[in-house]
């Protein structure tokens, strides 16, 4: 065993002449602990929420999604399009134009985004998994049908089955506005409502109104134009691979997307909370482990008997800082190391019993418990960050304070 070393571990275990040296070693290793557990159990529970914000997305975004660099729409009909279609990864080549229009009802108004879709986004999207009354529908011999958001619904004031259809208003886009007679400027269709959808997330329930893709055209005033392409993969079919595989086939023209990319910012925003979170606590643990400097001191101070035994056996000035700066840092290495432990183990519980609860009523939100998920690499980084921050705390002591104490011993 390293000598260094094992002197500094019985010296950690060993119990000290003075009382008060046992109690500043005992608070610095809770100290570690506390902050070591609150940092696994923070990052497990960002980890946590961000796989229910992917799962929630994830009922209308698709795996895969292909749009224009330039430019809102696209001809779905080029020779690329074609070839991507028919790759045998692709199970769903569905196609959507996408665009803001006013939605009339009675004496009610709202501007919602219009999701032209074809008879394939059922398929697509797990759309009855959400829906909250009525059914799903586009069109059924000449009658259009809309499915609106929950928010949507409510500002407007319909339910599913209304016997009135909604208007939908867009503007012309090839004419100038007719000042004499504004209504002339506005492409007007009509959609009885069939379905309300809540996913319990802004973006879609406020605002989100799908229609038939036949509706879409004609509103915008499109021929065959979309605004995305929307994709299903095979099952096996590997999502990387074939993502690389279509940017080869369409270039630089368009953006090929997967559900992470597609909510990019939501993401990212959970992703700098998370390591902002990170950073708060890890200065929390500095501030922890400033209790080494006082018990490394005083250390120093009780053993001076042992290092002039160790001085006349041979020692030198660097085999002593070792056996202290070993000290210090077997410290915040054992309280990184029972504090990881408690953190997993409060994660794991968390888990499976959902001992902390989100609120004090049942169902008032989407899960009731906090989610978690632990990761090898939070773990890992938590480890290294607390014997990083350790050894810095150990170092000064034994650098600056021991190199005088040394030289006075």
């Amino acid at each position: 065993m390293n000598f260094p070393f094992y002197i500094a571990r019985r010296y950690l275990f060993s119990k000290k002449s003075h009382n008060a040296i046992n109690i500043i070693s005992m608070v610095s290793v809770c100290g570690v602990v506390v902050a070591t557990i609150a940092l696994v159990c923070a990052l497990s529970v960002y980890n946590g929420f961000n796989d229910l914000v992917s799962t929630l997305f994830s009922s209308f975004d698709p795996e895969l999604k292909i749009t224009p660099n330039t430019g809102k729409v696209f001809d779905p009909t080029t020779k690329e399009m074609q070839k991507v279609k028919s790759l045998p990864e692709i199970a769903i080549f569905s196609e959507v134009l996408q665009d803001n229009a006013l939605v009339r009802y009675r004496d009610r108004q709202n501007v919602a985004v219009i999701k032209g879709v074809d008879n394939k986004f059922e398929n697509l999207a797990r759309i009855d998994s959400v829906l909250v009354d009525g059914r799903f529908a586009l069109r059924e011999d000449v009658v259009d049908y809309a499915t609106l958001g929950i928010g949507l619904a409510s500002a407007l004031g319909i339910n599913a089955g209304f016997v009135s259809p909604m208007e939908i208003y867009a503007p012309k886009r090839d004419e100038k506005v007719n000042m004499a007679n504004p209504a002339a400027s506005f492409n007007v269709e009509y959609a009885y409502i069939g379905g309300v959808f809540c996913i319990n997330q802004q973006i879609y329930d406020e605002g989100l109104m799908i229609v038939s893709l036949d509706l879409a055209r004609n509103l915008f005033h499109y021929d065959k134009e979309v605004t995305a392409i929307e994709l299903k993969l095979a099952d096996g079919a590997g999502l990387s691979s074939v993502k690389k595989q279509i940017k080869e086939i369409l270039g630089d023209k368009f953006k090929v997307q997967d559900r992470f990319e597609q909510q990019d910012a939501s993401f990212k925003m959970m992703q700098v909370e998370k390591w902002m979170t990170f950073l708060i606590l890890s200065f929390i643990l500095a501030i922890a482990l400033f209790n080494v400097v006082g018990s490394l001191s005083m250390l120093m101070i009780e053993k001076k008997e042992d290092v002039r035994t160790l001085r006349n056996m041979g020692a030198d000035d660097k085999l002593i800082r070792c056996i202290f700066l070993f000290e210090g840092w077997m410290i915040s290495g054992f309280g990184a190391l029972i504090g990881i432990t408690i953190g997993v183990i409060l994660c794991l519980l968390q888990q499976e019993l959902g001992l902390i609860k989100l609120g004090q009523t049942a169902g008032a939100f989407i899960i009731d418990a906090y989610p978690v998920r632990l990761e090898m690499t939070d773990i890992i980084t938590v480890f290294i960050t607390v014997l990083t921050i350790g050894l810095l705390a150990a170092w000064y002591p034994v650098r600056y304070l021991g190199k005088k104490w040394l030289q006075a011993h």
